[in-house]
């Protein structure tokens, strides 16, 4: 018996009809009419010799070889389908797709996003804030920003910086609230988006940092970082800052961070791209312009006490 691969057309029609179990399913997903759809089954059969559908009143089902044979198809025509697309995105240079959270692409991305756009013009970025799961190797991302405790297996993955966390607050309110106990008294807020961090990193961790062993009181609460910092902005209440979304308002003076106290996690934001594309020149450019904008909001940590959230538990 011959090793010889069919026609890669008949291969195609018997994936869709095998995935589908229905002929007529399988033409529509392909664009072809039931009967050449049939045809090409039909032929892919003859050059193996034996059925693979058992052909009913109004259904199919697969045959011994046909079971055989339909992981193997569907595995090769996605694995066609990544390479391709992979392919296609090496002729895209100038174009860099980036995923990163809601949070992160509205308080950090965003409003640096024309400094970027000045230093390299020749890059066309595109952004998908989520915190969806994508695969580098193969959905039409490029660049994914994700924060947590890694592992990042089979990724290359660069960590931006240290994540420090702290109350921040607009100056009005940090008039009315002077020291950390007064905090026991003020409107809090809470984020919620950081609840999986172990040891927790939320007020209770942040009053034990300074020294304050009664419990915090009922506060605001967002599942979202952008919209608990959104509403701290308004004047609305107290939020802990994470260093990536207030070190810019910290800086330029929309918010202040008063009591020089903060908690640092072991978690932290990452680069990551497919293992190999880190030397690709848009890729790399972004990478480190990532890291020099890091590096200017650096300073606003320098007179703050950083205890690491492990020391309290």
């Amino acid at each position: 018996m011959s090793d010889r691969l069919p026609p890669l057309t008949a291969l195609r029609a018997f994936d869709a009809a095998a995935r589908h179990m229905s002929f007529q399913k399988a033409a529509s997903e392909l664009h072809v009419p039931p009967a050449a759809l049939s045809f090409q089954i039909k032929s892919l059969e003859e050059h193996l010799g034996a059925p693979l559908f058992y052909r009913m009143n109004r259904a199919v089902e697969l045959t011994e070889a046909g079971m055989v044979l339909a992981p193997g198809a569907q595995e090769g025509f996605e694995a066609l389908t990544t390479a391709w697309r992979a392919a296609r995105r090496t002729l895209d240079t100038n174009v860099l797709t980036v995923t990163a959270g809601p949070a992160f692409t509205s308080k950090w991305l965003a409003p640096r996003m024309y400094a970027f756009a000045q230093a390299h013009p020749e890059v066309e970025l595109r952004f998908a804030a989520s915190l969806n799961m994508v695969d580098l190797s193969r959905d039409e991302v490029d660049v994914a920003i994700r924060f947590g405790y890694g592992p990042d297996g089979g990724l290359f993955s660069h960590p931006l910086s240290e994540e420090w966390i702290t109350p921040v607050m607009t100056p009005q309110l940090a008039e009315r609230y002077p020291t950390p106990e007064a905090l026991l008294t003020a409107p809090l807020i809470t984020d919620h988006s950081i609840d999986f961090l172990q040891p927790r990193c939320d007020w209770a961790a942040w009053f034990r940092s300074s020294g304050i062993n009664a419990s915090p009181g009922p506060a605001l609460s967002f599942n979202q970082a952008d919209h608990a910092l959104d509403a701290a902005m308004a004047g609305a209440g107290v939020a802990l800052g994470r260093r990536f979304f207030v070190s810019k308002d910290l800086m330029e003076g929309r918010l202040v961070a008063p009591y020089g106290q903060a908690i640092s996690t072991r978690a932290h934001f990452r680069f990551l791209c497919a293992l190999g594309r880190e030397t690709r020149p848009e890729i790399r450019a972004l990478l480190d312009w990532m890291l020099e904008e890091i590096e200017k909001t650096a300073h606003v940590a320098d007179t703050m006490k950083i205890t690491p959230v492990e020391e309290l538990s």
